[in-house]
């Protein structure tokens, strides 16, 4: 038996915040077990939301100087966070923040800085997981698979509705399969924004809005939907597909509804290649009670929402046990969920 503890840490594409969760991984001949023992959100500031939202059109230099802030900052509040709850980790695992991700063009970014966030926090960090996988010829994402896999065997489905919603699964042969399905809190919270909000609080105004029936064919169509090998999203293909068609001067709660309702269809048509018993919902879309009940209409499965730590806080749990598998240098990323070459131990250490 060996037990190890990390902090993963994940800043994802809605803007949220640096998400931190300090586990204990238990390594048992062929299972592993956890306990999410310490979790917090730093929100980002409006300063650091409108930076990071700038940064994929900054030039090359204020990125790399944004990529040196987003590390040192981090770093701090890492820092912080094992000062204040007397944490004990071995190493820090991160995602970073995603910038870019074109792994048709093979290549893929993601800033803060990892050998930044070593220096101030003074332990090894485990940083870069997409790169490698993408070198192959594979999408670097999602990367998740492995922790559902390992982590999460007793739920059929693991779907996660963050700015993009993904899924991972087992198919017949017992071979993990997952992939992005359609963009989540990304749009929503974009058409929210329009009326001044920052979300649609538990999708109360997608509830009072009525569907567009013309507009949810436009989505259903884009061409990204009829793709069945490994594939995943970024937001170069949300600027250039998906976002030109929400706009307009339609009412935001008929627009939300109308996403609300496509999100579901396209779920629904992922889970309908693969029927099954049981699908766990994690992610800040699990508290939109109206996407939640559209995703259950729609599908047979048996839809389980979790507790308030595992929904805000499991990618950050699995991006520590994926350094946890890169540090005894075990598979962590599936080529036959990426359609990379080969499997591979992703991500670079970083030591202090």
């Amino acid at each position: 038996m060996e037990k190890y503890a990390a902090i993963g840490v994940m800043s994802g594409t809605s803007l949220d915040g640096v998400d931190m969760a300090y586990c204990e991984f238990t390594a048992r001949k062929q299972s592993w077990q956890y306990r999410l023992k310490e979790a917090i959100t730093y929100d980002y500031p409006s300063s650091w939301k409108k930076r990071l939202s700038d940064a994929y059109g900054s030039p090359a230099r204020a990125l790399a100087e944004t990529d040196k802030d987003l590390g040192l900052l981090m770093g701090e509040v890492l820092r912080l966070f094992i000062k204040e709850y007397k944490l004990k980790p071995d190493f820090i695992a991160t995602h970073g923040h995603t910038i870019f991700h074109d792994p048709t063009s093979f290549y893929t970014v993601q800033i803060g800085s990892a050998p930044h966030i070593a220096a101030r926090t003074n332990l090894p960090v485990v940083g870069d997981f997409r790169t490698t996988d993408v070198a192959k010829g594979g999408q670097g994402a999602p990367l998740v698979p492995a922790g559902d896999k390992l982590l999460f065997a007793g739920y059929d489905f693991c779907l996660n509705l963050g700015g993009f919603a993904n899924i991972s699964f087992d198919d017949a042969y017992g071979v993990r399969r997952a992939y992005d399905i359609a963009p989540c809190n990304m749009a929503l919270n974009e058409v929210a924004a329009r009326e001044g909000l920052t979300m649609d609080a538990y999708g109360k105004k997608a509830r009072s809005g009525t569907i567009d029936f013309t507009l949810l064919e436009k989505l259903n169509a884009l061409d990204f939907y009829w793709k069945t090998s490994a594939k995943s999203l970024g937001k170069e293909w949300y600027d250039n597909y998906f976002a030109p068609l929400i706009k307009g001067d339609a009412p935001a709660n008929d627009i939300l509804a109308t996403i609300t309702e496509h999100i579901a269809q396209q779920i629904a048509k992922v889970v309908s290649r693969h029927p099954k018993k049981n699908m766990l919902i994690t992610g800040g879309g699990a508290y939109n009670s109206y996407l939640v009940e559209r995703i259950d209409a729609s599908i047979p499965e048996k839809v389980i929402i979790p507790g308030k730590e595992i929904i805000e806080f499991k990618e950050a749990l699995v991006f520590g046990f994926l350094g946890v598998l890169r540090m005894r240098e075990e598979i962590n990323t599936y080529c036959s969920v990426t359609g990379a070459t080969t499997d591979t131990s992703s991500g670079t250490i970083y030591l202090p």
